[in-house]
């Protein structure tokens, strides 16, 4: 892989589509916020006649050479040399820093509230990032130098690719090269079986690979929204390979991907599944706890689970732990929160009943406008400008390999946004009981990222205090998923810890430590504390109830 494609996928790593806001904006909202700010400055033109006046100040100090104006060092967009030294592309650079500058000033002026600012900030950074220089062959000196350096060929390749595209990939720029990965082969690989089925999930036992393992064992729960591999990615990524490597007796939940004729599962139907894989697991292992681990959407299952078991007497889960997931979702969380409307939610609900799913692929296209530095103009530049192809990254096959949701569990994420049913315990009934974490008395161990633009770390802390038992919480470096996907030996891993839980989250990291390197081995020392005694590793997989049904990854993850 090269330089410039490795960036590129770090860059996109960052910044996944696969789990996406259920909720969505639409496209009247954007243009609604917009509106918002314009009418106000019809009303009141002095802070646009000021702008406007001091972009012209702006032009005229660019034109006579006299403009400091520049780029963010970060932005990769600008790191040609030509946009420092060539004086035409240094006046067309300027000419677009000065109209965002000006955009940004005349909005902050506007004089309207500030979730309107943030509202209309948002969308006028879309328009102007769809208006830099660079999304053009003429405005981007680099893709110049690339045809002339290959006499053409660059260009050639770059129209391939946006045809390829537009015949297989619905318009859009294709973010990975799958070309290099099979699932099963050189992802989800790591040995094990499926030793229990049903109709919404298949559970998986990987074979240990240590002579003795810990007695209670660990059964991860991924997102619905996600294929389960990301925990068994390629063997370096691998999150299972390394549980199992420290002795952990590992089972992974593989959720099926639900199609127009599973429209009615709903979030009781999801845990009442992961109760039959929990007894399907101690089953197996001859114990009467489990272990459990959820992430995102994933963690929302574990929690409604927790809670039903709670409620139910059903002393099943031992300890659990909670990775990147929002239990009390908030509209300031996020700038696309800001745009969540009771009209907003009612049109989703109504869109994915319609089809009888919420479409993986559908979703990701959606939001990958919301981001379209990320998620779309790079991808134009690397594949259509400079004829480079998508790169061959791991967590972008996975991220791209995308699942659907069945309507009533679409509805019911949105009806937890609405009525709060996690911070405001005992006021929504869930299955039979009335939902109350404040019942769920297990340790916990929760792990948020710094730069997480799908589940805000902030809004992650919100959930220490929703719990009745013991909590411990970290904050990993990096964005949504790369902080997961963090092993040992990783030089830029560092995470921040303090066991104090203030209820401001700006406290804890006021009060917190960096420690360099990966949370893994902090999470397997906890977890081992509450894993019970050693053994000797079972010589076999599954049991006579439970045998095993087909090696993994299984049939469901090729849904």
């Amino acid at each position: 892989m090269s330089k410039n494609s490795d960036k590129i996928g770090d860059r996109a790593a960052e910044t996944p589509t696969a789990l996406n806001p259920i909720i969505g904006v639409r496209r009247g909202d954007l243009i609604k916020s917009l509106g918002v700010v314009m009418t106000h400055a019809a009303r009141q033109p002095a802070p646009l006649a000021k702008h406007l006046g001091n972009y012209g100040k702006d032009l005229f100090e660019i034109l006579k050479g006299d403009s400091e104006l520049a780029p963010d060092k970060k932005d990769r967009r600008f790191q040609d040399p030509t946009w420092k030294y060539n004086p035409l592309y240094k006046y067309g650079l300027q000419s677009y820093l000065a109209m965002r500058k000006g955009l940004h000033g005349w909005v902050e002026d506007s004089g309207v509230s500030e979730a309107d600012k943030t509202r209309a900030q948002f969308v006028l950074d879309i328009v102007a990032d769809s208006l830099a220089p660079t999304n053009t062959l003429l405005g981007n000196p680099a893709a110049i130098k690339r045809i002339y350096e290959t006499g053409g060929l660059s260009l050639i390749k770059g129209l391939g690719n946006a045809y390829n595209d537009i015949r297989h990939n619905k318009g859009m720029p294709s973010q990975v090269d799958g070309r290099p990965f099979k699932v099963g082969e050189n992802l989800a690989n790591t040995p094990g079986a499926v030793v229990f089925k049903n109709d919404m999930l298949e559970l998986i036992q990987y074979k240990p690979t240590t002579e003795e393992v810990f007695e209670i064992p660990l059964m991860v729960v991924p997102p619905q929204i996600n294929k389960f591999y990301a925990n068994d990615l390629s063997p370096d990524k691998s999150i299972v390979r390394f549980m199992l490597a420290e002795g952990f007796q590992v089972f992974a939940v593989s959720w099926r991907n639900p199609q127009k004729e599973h429209a009615h599962w709903g979030l009781a139907h999801y845990v009442s599944a992961l109760i039959e894989a929990s007894q399907a697991v101690l089953k197996i292992t001859k114990q009467k706890k489990l272990n459990v681990s959820g992430a995102c959407s994933g963690g929302i299952t574990t929690a409604s689970y927790l809670s039903e078991l709670a409620a139910s007497k059903k002393d099943l889960v031992n300890s659990f732990t909670l990775q990147v997931c929002v239990l009390d979702g908030r509209k300031e969380d996020s700038e696309v929160g800001l745009f969540v409307t009771d009209e907003a939610i009612e049109a989703a609900r109504r869109h994915s009943r319609k089809k009888g799913i919420l479409a993986g692929d559908e979703l990701s296209r959606s939001f990958a406008w919301l981001r379209p530095n990320d998620l779309i103009w790079n991808y134009v530049v690397n594949n259509y400008l400079m004829g480079n192809d998508p790169p061959p990254f791991d967590i972008l096959y996975w991220n791209n390999d995308s699942t659907n949701l069945p309507a009533q569990l679409h509805s019911d994420y949105m009806d937890i946004y609405g009525d709060k049913r996690f911070a405001e315990p005992g006021e929504v009934d869930f299955m039979d009981h009335k939902l109350d974490l404040t019942k769920v008395k297990q340790d916990s161990f929760m792990v948020a990222a710094v730069t997480d633009h799908i589940t805000p770390w902030r809004a992650c802390y919100r959930n220490v205090h929703l719990f009745g038992g013991k909590t411990e919480f970290y904050l990993s470096n990096s964005g949504h998923i790369q902080a997961l996907l963090n092993p040992p030996g990783n030089p830029k891993a560092n995470y921040f810890a303090n066991s104090e839980l203030p209820d401001d989250p700006d406290e804890w990291l006021e009060g917190a430590k960096q420690q360099q390197g990966s949370w893994w081995p902090r999470w397997t020392k906890w977890l081992g504390a509450r894993a019970g005694e050693k053994k000797p590793a079972p010589k076999s997989l599954g049991s006579k109830a439970h045998p095993p049904i087909m090696k993994a990854p299984g049939e469901y993850v090729f849904g």
